[in-house]
């Protein structure tokens, strides 16, 4: 939901630490899989409830995910195999901060973090299945034109992801609390993205019958 307005403040604030990392020589690939490992390390963290070094993982994971795109586009690098490699990576990242939680925990995380990681699977698969359809049709991407696919639109999104996993940090007596929910919100996301994929498709599948008739 709040990806749209934060894209746009980001973007600029990157700009500087892009050009220096271009001079190194670093690509944007080598960017991704760095952050997704610096991300991975907040699992044995949380695991061992080192809270605010997950904390620090996190987000220094978050800022190089927004590095390796705006890398990739100054670079002119940007790839549908650059983007399948970072969206993969992300969920996975997404998937391994509730993971952290329940091992540090899991008398009282277990059941919070199944739920969380099942609505991270509707979230997550109700993403992708829109994106393939909407590179068959070529539908436009009017918020995110940058992107290596189409993002479609949902309550809970990255922005309100990452806040959630820094409350956890902050907050991780009340993880189960934070975790069902952000659950509900995304059962929300999950809805209005299969209700709204479903009747734009089936739209688009009509207007296609209709031109291959004129």
């Amino acid at each position: 939901m709040l990806d749209k307005f934060i894209t746009p403040v980001i973007k600029p604030l990157l700009k500087p630490a892009v050009m220096l990392i271009h001079k190194r020589g670093i690509t944007p690939d080598q960017l991704t899989v760095f952050g997704f490992l610096i991300g991975l390390l907040a699992v044995p963290l949380l695991a061992f409830e080192m809270w605010y070094g997950a904390l620090a993982a996190i987000v220094l994971n978050r800022i190089l995910d927004g590095l390796d795109g705006a890398l990739a586009r100054h670079a002119n690098l940007s790839s549908s195999a650059g983007g399948f490699l970072d969206i993969t990576l992300d969920f996975l990242f997404y998937a391994a901060i509730p993971l952290g939680f329940i091992l540090a925990n899991p008398e009282q995380n277990a059941i919070a973090g199944a739920i969380l990681l099942a609505a991270f699977i509707g979230t997550g698969s109700s993403f992708l299945a829109f994106a393939i359809a909407a590179e068959k049709f070529k539908l436009e991407k009017p918020q995110f034109k940058y992107k290596s696919f189409y993002y479609l639109n949902g309550l809970t999104e990255g922005t309100e992801t990452i806040a959630l996993f820094i409350a956890f940090c902050i907050w991780p007596q009340h993880f189960a609390l934070l975790a069902g929910t952000f659950a509900v919100a995304c059962a929300i996301t999950i809805f209005t993205r299969i209700h709204g994929g479903y009747h734009t498709l089936k739209q688009q599948e009509a207007n296609e019958v209709i031109n291959n008739n004129d």
